[in-house]
């Protein structure tokens, strides 16, 4: 019964926030893009030129295909290209449309105990971490970081395991966070490490610029979406929302966090 509870409670859809007053509410669900407010920027311009409201399930990448597969959303943001393209060929979800990047970045104590920032690629700098056995935290929660850290394992040939190697399971400012307070490493999305920098105390970027890092978002919509779903994806692709994706950040954070469609473009697997 409580692991019934329990995957209940994880597959469960209830808004973390809705934008908007329209008649027809579409539920979205995404992780980093809502916690750093991107989303909002994206439906309020949306809704300012259709009778809709935008319910924001905060979800990551695995947790939002699975409610979209299941039909508990209408939308998905996500970042996991082999399982957005399985659902799409099962039939569970259509319109994969790239929407923009950012990329990852390893970060880490600024005395750097792993030596990291010598490493030429990602894998080995996964290598250095593990012989090490240095603090590194995962987040454990079929996230669409996750799913991209473990190929990185993978890639280094690495089953990591062992004390040092800590599952947090929470989203990424907070699992950013705990890495910052205990000095331990972490592989966190650019747009929320850019978002938080000068609150960290202990962390700086230690490692990044392989190509294997760049983050790829798409939107796709469940297959029995409503009819404004497709406008909101349709919508994504236009020139008003791609100069958010360029400029969102500028004037809360100092910086952009996001790169657009065409920057993309040139990672996107179709």
């Amino acid at each position: 019964m409580l692991s019934l509870l329990l995957v209940s409670n994880f597959y469960a859809a209830e808004c973390s926030k809705i934008y908007g007053n329209g008649a027809t509410e579409l539920k979205l669900a995404t992780g980093s893009p809502g916690e750093l407010g991107l989303l909002e920027a994206l439906a309020n311009s949306f809704n300012a030129k259709n009778d809709t409201k935008i319910c924001w399930i905060k979800a990551g990448s695995g947790k939002g295909l699975k409610l979209l597969e299941d039909g508990k959303v209408d939308i998905s943001m996500t970042h996991s290209p082999k399982e957005e393209k399985e659902l799409v060929a099962k039939g569970a979800a259509k319109n994969r449309t790239l929407i923009g990047s950012n990329e990852f970045y390893i970060i880490g104590p600024k005395d750097d105990p792993a030596q990291i920032k010598t490493a030429k690629t990602a894998a080995q700098a996964y290598t250095n971490i593990a012989n090490k056995k240095a603090l590194f935290y995962t987040r454990d929660d079929k996230s669409g970081t996750h799913v991209k850290e473990l190929s990185i394992w993978k890639l280094a040939n690495i089953t990591p395991s062992g004390k040092w190697y800590k599952p947090n399971r929470d989203f990424m400012l907070a699992t950013l966070r705990k890495a910052d307070e205990t000095k331990g490493y972490f592989m966190s999305d650019s747009s929320t490490y850019k978002s938080i920098q000068n609150e960290l105390k202990n962390s700086e970027v230690l490692f990044a610029g392989d190509k294997v890092l760049v983050n790829v978002y798409v939107a796709m919509s469940a297959k029995n979406a409503p009819k404004e779903a497709d406008k909101f994806i349709e919508f994504l692709k236009s020139d008003e929302a791609q100069e958010i994706f360029q400029n969102y950040g500028k004037k809360e954070f100092g910086v952009a966090l996001y790169e657009d469609a065409s920057y993309a473009q040139k990672y996107f697997i179709p």
